[in-house]
């Protein structure tokens, strides 16, 4: 039997494409997982629950390696566990299938070029992080609320006089951000 595994980082994302990809492969709906999690996470429920239910001499189909796993330790550990299962890996994008001795190969060359391309991405990231804070003193986000703006938003808010509401709206400050500082400043009184 032949399974799909689909993975998006986050659940803004989509996994339709993935998903299409599967199906054109003659893969059933039922038998197609998907996480909506960062690759990088050990535990991942329909991963896990793909896993439990294969076979001896079962396919495991995914549309990158990527998809499965972010590092190449993470990769081969996987694919050391299909293949003691007797079960197939096969990826469509990198066109390789581990039930040939070539497509063992290639699989772990790729997965050595995917850990790699995962490093240069985030060696590229912290340049520009280290890039940003030279030039603006700060690593991103958003930036600070005025302490003077904060300090009468609450003095409003313990008057009681006005709800957060329109304390918000007079002083430019979300009603989280006052809420969060008084339930911060409530915190560090006790």
């Amino acid at each position: 039997m032949r399974f799909g595994y689909a993975r998006v980082s986050t659940v803004e994302q989509n996994e339709v494409r993935q998903v299409e990809a599967l199906r054109a492969e003659g893969i059933e709906d039922r038998n197609i997982f998907i996480d909506k999690v960062s690759g990088a996470k050990a535990s991942r429920p329909a991963l896990d629950d793909m896993l439990s239910r294969l076979r001896d001499g079962d396919a495991v189909v995914v549309l990158s390696f990527d998809r499965l796993a972010r590092t190449t330790k993470q990769l081969l550990e996987l694919a050391e566990e299909l293949e003691t299962k007797n079960v197939d890996l096969v990826s469509l994008h990198e066109k390789i299938d581990t039930s040939t001795p070539q497509g063992k190969l290639f699989f772990t060359i790729s997965s050595a070029f995917a850990e790699f391309e995962r490093s240069v991405i985030k060696q590229r990231q912290a340049e520009g992080i280290a890039i940003a804070k030279a030039k603006r003193g700060s690593c991103g986000g958003r930036p600070r609320v005025d302490t003077g703006k904060m300090d009468a938003a609450i003095a409003l808010y313990r008057e009681g006089q006005k709800p957060v509401s329109e304390i918000a709206n007079v002083t430019g400050i979300s009603r989280a951000t006052i809420y969060r500082e008084i339930a911060r400043r409530d915190a560090y009184r006790a």
